[in-house]
């Protein structure tokens, strides 16, 4: 399910640059209000499957109009939209809502910039219907990653657009299979899916210098920034709808948590 609440800031007239986890961490505030052992659990441990563990929300923060300098978003508009999606429409869903009605703001404090957004409204937007090939396009970059070893150590790498597809799609397919599996406490036992991207995206993207990456800095409360990397282009998904309905209502690929791995649906 998917929810979009519409926010106006109340007490700055900036935010930072790197306010995904600041973001994350205001999302477990409110849906503490509804329900503190769950946002507890949710936060500490999260749904194992295969020694890997998931939070099963994301989220995205689009702002209205902004300007930028060196430190800072300037946010020369108040008005926000707030896009929040999860499967867990009874645990996540309805405590969060919960916790929107008790607190009616949302705070982002990051590098020393306290941002309260106040919400205006919450409403649940309508959920595509999932077939075996569907078009989507980001929101927020997707997260990919597997373990290298350089100079006999292991390291994050994290996949670009212009990787080997099918090491792609093999990274991919895991996470969603491991997802499905927790969120529904069964084997999976389909095909999987097949991502591929959208050629002409590139190819214009390439003529105007437009990035396909992105890199975003994870700051922590005294903690060094964690860089991730994430691939930023529309993409085409064929094959089993369970796996693609997963990764549309918790985000596909990892870090979800932090605002990664959102989609909409492009209907052209």
């Amino acid at each position: 399910m998917r929810l979009l609440l519409k926010l106006r800031a109340k007490t700055s007239d900036k935010l930072s640059f790197n306010y995904n986890y600041s973001l994350s961490a205001a999302i477990y505030k409110l849906l503490n209000f509804g329900s503190p052992e769950f946002s507890s659990f949710l936060h500490d441990i999260g749904y194992e499957s295969n020694n890997k563990y998931y939070k099963f929300f994301t989220f995205a923060l689009q702002l209205e109009k902004t300007s930028f300098n060196k430190k800072y978003l300037i946010l020369d508009s108040p008005n926000a939209s707030l896009y929040i999606s999860s499967p867990l429409v009874d645990d996540f869903i309805k405590n969060f809502v919960i916790g929107t009605f008790e607190k009616q703001s949302i705070e982002i404090y990051a590098e020393g910039i306290k941002t309260t957004f106040n919400i205006i409204t919450t409403e649940i937007l309508p959920e595509p219907i999932i077939t075996n090939k569907m078009i989507f396009k980001m929101i927020t970059p997707m997260v990919l990653s597997t373990q290298i070893n350089f100079n006999g150590k292991l390291n994050t790498y994290y996949f670009r657009v212009d990787d080997d597809l099918k090491k792609i799609n093999k990274v991919l397919n895991q996470n969603l299979i491991n997802k499905y599996e927790a969120i529904y406490n069964k084997k999976y036992e389909g095909k999987g899916i097949e991502l591929t991207w959208d050629y002409d995206y590139m190819v214009k993207a390439a003529k105007t210098n437009k990035k396909l990456t992105k890199k975003v800095s994870i700051i922590k409360d005294y903690e060094s920034p964690i860089e991730v990397v994430g691939m930023f282009c529309p993409f085409e998904i064929k094959g089993d709808t369970e796996l693609t309905k997963v990764g549309y209502e918790a985000g596909f690929g990892s870090q979800n948590a932090m605002g990664f791995g959102l989609v909409y649906e492009d209907k052209k």
